[in-house]
Formats: structure tokens, C-alpha cells, sequence
């Protein structure tokens, strides 16, 4: 991934506190207390200019969301939507979500999303797919019993792979479509990607699954 350099992106991020969370590791456990609620809460691992979480936390306010993104200069893209949106139950997070159990107790997080992943197609690079085994691992220690993620891509490789991991780490299946926009699933939220891709007649791969 080649990412156009914002040597600002990090003061941009530092300026909104209330927004981008400045010190996550001093919430783990109790993240309840950054909302003021006890409202359910799912991140997006991978949020890039935010237009899905945004969008999400519009549509479900008895839900809290925390966006994830490694990239400084992709996430104040999704900073600036939410400046925009002003929606008090979403906040960002800037961190690798490699670390997420630093940042996130057992239970902590109720579902977790993964929408248009990079594929990292080469074999010698799978460890790095969000949804390799290592990547379940870190997912599974801070969702809850039976917690559940939700994965959407256009690349069949990714997806291929992808249910091939889930499967193998023993988790269930509980959704599976391999032609989303031409499924009966409904209150489907786009992402940038995804309504990039669709409008050149991809297919969009998406499924959901639950540890046990």
C-alpha cells in the first residue's frame, strides 16, 4: 500500500481529543466510562476514511463504535467526517490492530468488523490478512463468549482464504454470501471501496462469524 505522506496528519489528530482517543490504554476494561453509557460497543479494525463506521453510528445510536486505522494519513480523512457528522457515539483510534489487546480487556468489544482488507495476495505475506489465525487470536481476546466478526471484501481470494482461517480456528459460520448486493441481506452500509468497486460490477463476498 502506497500512502500519500501528511506530515500535519499527526497534529491534526492530537487537536481533537475529543474524537481521536489519545491514551487507549488507559480505558482498557472500562471503555464505558469514554461514552457515558453501557451501550454495546463494535470497532472497525482497518476503518479508513471512515465512511462505513461513520455511517453506522448515524443508523444505530444505541451503539457505540470505535474506528481503527494504523494510518495517520488515512484516518484524518475519517477524522474529518465525524468532525462533520458530529456523532457522540464514534471515536478513532490510531493504533496497529496487532495491539489491540493493550488496549481492550476480555469482553471489552462486542463485535468486531472487517470491511475491504488489504488481500495481501503472496503467500509469503498471509500473516498480515486481518483475518489469519494470529489476527483471530487477538479478535477472540476481547470480544466476549460467542462474540462475532463481520467481514466484507471484493477480492474471492481474501474471502477464500479468509473462510478457510475462520474455519480452521473453529469458529462458526453464520452468514455466508458470495453475491452481497444481489442477496436478500438488508441494512447493508457501503464502504468507500465497496461502492467503488460494485459500480464496476465486482461481486462483494461477505460473511459473518462467531467464536465458540
Amino acid at each position: 500500500m502506497r500512502l500519500r505522506n501528511k506530515p500535519w496528519a499527526e497534529d491534526r489528530l492530537n487537536e481533537f481529543p475529543q474524537y481521536v482517543i489519545q491514551q487507549p490504554v488507559s480505558h482498557k476494561g472500562k471503555w464505558h466510562e469514554v461514552f457515558g453509557n453501557d451501550n454495546p460497543l463494535y470497532i472497525e479494525v482497518g476503518t479508513g476514511k471512515g465512511r462505513f463506521i461513520t455511517e453506522m453510528a448515524k443508523a444505530h445510536p444505541d451503539v457505540n463504535f470505535i474506528g481503527i486505522e494504523v494510518y495517520r494519513s488515512v484516518i484524518v480523512a475519517a477524522l474529518d467526517l465525524l468532525i462533520e457528522a458530529e456523532v457522540p457515539n464514534l471515536k478513532l483510534l490510531n493504533v496497529d490492530a496487532a495491539n489491540l489487546g493493550e488496549y481492550f480487556a476480555k469482553g471489552d468489544v462486542d463485535r468486531v468488523y472487517l470491511n475491504f482488507s488489504d488481500p495481501w495476495p503472496k503467500s509469503r505475506h498471509a500473516k498480515r490478512r486481518l483475518t489469519y489465525k494470529t489476527f483471530l487470536e487477538v479478535y477472540e481476546g476481547i470480544l466476549p463468549n460467542q462474540g462475532e466478526i463481520h467481514f466484507k471484501t471484493d477480492n474471492q481470494g481474501l474471502f477464500e482464504s479468509s473462510l478457510m482461517s475462520i474455519s480452521e480456528y473453529g469458529m462458526l459460520l453464520k452468514y455466508v454470501s458470495l453475491d452481497l448486493h444481489n442477496s436478500s441481506f438488508e441494512g447493508n452500509i457501503m464502504t468507500e471501496y465497496e461502492e467503488k468497486f460494485s459500480s464496476k460490477g465486482n461481486r462483494i463476498y461477505r460473511l459473518e462469524a462467531k467464536f465458540q
